[in-house]
């Protein structure tokens, strides 16, 4: 989920305009956070699961 989503529980603002500091700390934090950081495991899973089906189609293929 991005920030721009996000109501702020302190300041019922949008988390996006950081008008309180709890808004502007959680901004940052999401911000932070590196390109798989909001991804749920169940989907960084299914992508590897698919990503070793690939190579094992591929190395089937090779050696057919």
């Amino acid at each position: 989920m991005t920030y721009d989503r996000l109501v702020c529980a302190n300041c019922a603002a949008p988390v996006s305009e950081g008008r309180c500091p709890v808004c502007r700390a959680n901004r940052e934090r999401m911000q932070q956070t590196g390109p798989f950081g909001n991804l749920s495991p169940a989907v960084l899973l299914m992508v590897l699961v698919a990503l070793v089906a690939a190579v094992a189609l591929l190395a089937a293929h090779q050696t057919a």
